[in-house]
């Protein structure tokens, strides 16, 4: 049930009343919720990178901010205002993974670069807040919408009150056990054990006849382990077995499948592979070179098929945007309807309207070209992170289909950008600056609605926690550029260590359609592909082709953690687990799995850290250990008593 729609008549009451006294917007509580901003928005960065998805800090940050405030004796209020603004960063991130990394993938950069980066998260970022300042009594007070993930944390919160049990302490065990993980097995550590391990097995040969010629086909396939990273085994656990699963779908379809069929298909490149080694090798660039570019196409009509989908709901929250929006700050008279002031808004909004036009000239060399597309971002970016906003409160913040939004965004800015005559580098420049900023607004836009979603709850003030998104924001963008750059220094984005699934779709879109520079074949045969799932009702074609996009292990990994989900599910079934009890364990699992994700990915950017400053300082260079893929599986049997023994212990223990 919606807490603040209650279907009686009884007005709805926050947690903290109106009148009260408690500090709120302090400096530890802002300093915290920005440090973990940072710490939150890396691990994310790492992960999307990684596995093509990311997922919402608010849980994370709500049990830390919890843990860390009670120690000075923090208010609830100022635990929520932490959890506000360090919810920012992984939202923030989650805009850059999926556009910043494609000016490298398209070449138009030859790597990623400090300030054009921070230009485009900060000012997508400020907008996204601006945008919601105006819309969040509309969403989140007049607006029927379930908010499932906000009331989750807000119960969390509320549980967490009065001395009880936070769950910080799974956090860190788990963050321990990965970041350890991670030290063993990564290439820039001891690598003592193997991340994953692959053998090609033979088929035979095949002599088929066609067209009177008799022509040798080679036939075999790739088996490849599971990646032993509890980061997405923690993923898997997160999303559930269902998603996981379609998304393992897309992986067999991919690499079992169609890496076969390419394989047997290149009869005169199979010749060339005398041994296994070349197989594997074959097998790879075929994924690379040929089903990637058609995962692509499959992505394209999937994300406008979502939206068709969400017609309705995006319609709706469209109309909502531009509903009674003046009336909406004349009857917020009390402390808990205040936003910052809608006039101060829509002049800033306004003057960002100036750095956003010159951050296009400079990106598309093309007056005309910038008029343009800032007047385009400013429409489209409002008209989107209402829509965002509006989906997150129907679906939750994991399901906010930003990428769909901004593929939307790419192709009117790509057609535009054709149609004045800026092609080339320019043209895509331009169009990649237009898709980040929008993303980035896209991304703070649904967080924040979330965010003030469980302020409404637990009784914070909202022009207080709008001042905590902007600032964290403004920090989180000048700062998680680093990580980034780092990581694609030490890991390479695009490589199979940091595939970037949707910067790779945005950069295929943008090269096509500007640089006109696409397989075309390939991507039509995927959007056939697409088709072909839509009409037999597939499950999310989207979460298909991410499959087929990402390296077979990772999805594989993904796939472990559904299973293990299932398993605990099936465990609490077995025992006929209360709705209170299933309620812990499981929220114990998704604490372990909060903090597998941030331990390995720090990790994996500390090691990065340390081999860039190793030129410097040769003492911090690892010794490397020759890895064993059996070494690796151990971790599987570690997961599975983390994941499902301790949610059950937790269940039966009462948490304590």
């Amino acid at each position: 049930m919606n807490p603040t729609n209650d279907s009686s008549s009884r007005p709805f009451v926050p947690f903290v009343p109106e009148s009260t006294d408690l500090p709120e917007l302090t400096f530890r509580a802002v300093l915290l919720g920005t440090a973990m901003a940072i710490v939150l928005g890396t691990a994310n960065a790492y992960l999307g990178m990684r596995a093509g998805l990311t997922v919402a800090a608010t849980f994370p940050a709500a049990v830390v901010a919890m843990a860390a405030l009670r120690i000075f004796g923090g208010s609830i209020l100022e635990e929520n205002m932490a959890r506000t603004t360090a919810s920012v960063g992984e939202a923030l991130v989650a805009g850059a993974i999926f556009t910043i990394p494609a000016f490298v993938i398209s070449g138009v950069w030859d790597e990623l670069r400090y300030w054009e980066s921070t230009a485009i998260m900060l000012v997508g970022g400020i907008l996204g807040v601006l945008f919601i300042i105006v819309l969040r009594r509309t969403l989140v007070v007049e607006a029927e919408l379930p908010f499932p993930e906000s009331v989750a944390a807000a119960e969390l919160v509320k549980a967490g009150q009065g001395g009880r049990q936070t769950g910080a302490k799974f956090v860190f065990q788990a963050m321990g056990v990965a970041g350890g993980w991670e030290l063993l097995k990564n290439s820039n550590g001891i690598k003592l054990v193997a991340d994953s391990a692959t053998w090609f097995v033979s088929l035979g040969q095949s002599t088929i006849e066609i067209l009177g010629r008799q022509v040798n086909y080679v036939g075999g396939f790739l088996l490849q382990s599971p990646a032993a990273s509890p980061a997405l085994i923690g993923v898997g656990f997160i999303v559930g077995p269902q998603i996981a699963a379609t998304l393992f779908a897309g992986a067999v379809l991919g690499w079992l499948l169609l890496v076969p069929l390419g394989l047997f298909l290149n009869p005169a490149l199979a010749a060339g592979a005398t041994n296994s080694a070349g197989f594997i090798e074959l097998s790879t660039e075929i994924w690379l070179r040929q089903v990637r570019p058609l995962a692509v196409g499959t992505m394209i009509v999937a994300a406008f098929y979502t939206l068709y989908k969400l017609r309705t709901s995006l319609i709706h929250g469209i109309g909502r945007a531009f509903g009674d929006l003046g009336a909406a700050q004349a009857e917020g008279a009390g402390r808990q309807d205040i936003d910052i002031d809608f006039r101060k808004t829509g002049l800033a909004i306004a003057a960002l309207a100036v750095p956003l036009f010159g951050l296009y000239w400079y990106f598309s060399e093309s007056f005309g070209g910038a008029i343009l597309l800032t007047i385009m971002m400013v429409i489209l970016g409002f008209l989107f992170a209402a829509v965002a906003g509006y989906l997150v409160g129907l679906l939750g913040s994991s399901n906010n289909p930003i990428s769909g939004l901004t593929l939307s965004t790419l192709l009117i800015a790509a057609i535009v950008m054709v149609g004045i005559g800026v092609t080339g580098s320019s043209g895509i420049l331009g169009v990649l600056a237009v898709a980040g900023v929008v993303c980035c607004a896209c991304g703070i836009a649904g967080d924040m609605l979330q965010d003030l979603k469980v302020g409404h709850i637990l009784g914070g003030t909202p022009w207080k926690m709008q001042i905590g998104e902007l600032v964290g924001v403004t920090v989180a963008a000048m700062v998680l550029i680093w990580p980034m750059i780092l990581m694609d220094q030490v890991y390479e984005i695009g490589s199979p260590e940091l595939p970037a699934p949707q910067a790779g779709l945005m950069a295929l879109i943008s090269q096509g359609i500007v640089g006109g520079d696409m397989a075309w074949p390939l991507v039509i045969a995927g959007m056939a592909l697409a088709g072909v799932m839509i009409l037999i009702q597939a499950p999310s074609p989207m979460l298909i082709a991410v499959g087929m996009y990402l390296p077979f292990p990772s999805t594989a990994g993904i796939f472990v953690g559904g299973l293990v989900s299932w398993w605990l599910s099936r465990s609490l079934d077995e025992q006929a687990a209360t709705g209170e009890q299933r309620t812990r364990a499981t929220n114990t699992g998704v604490l372990l799995s909060s903090g597998f994700i941030a331990g390995e990915a720090l990790m994996a950017v500390l090691l990065a850290f340390m081999v860039g400053a190793s030129e410097a300082l040769p003492w911090l260079a690892l010794p490397q250990i020759a890895d064993s893929a059996l070494g690796g599986a151990l971790v599987f049997i570690l997961l599975y008593y983390m994941l499902v023994r301790m949610p059950l212990k937790a269940m039966r223990g009462g948490g304590k």
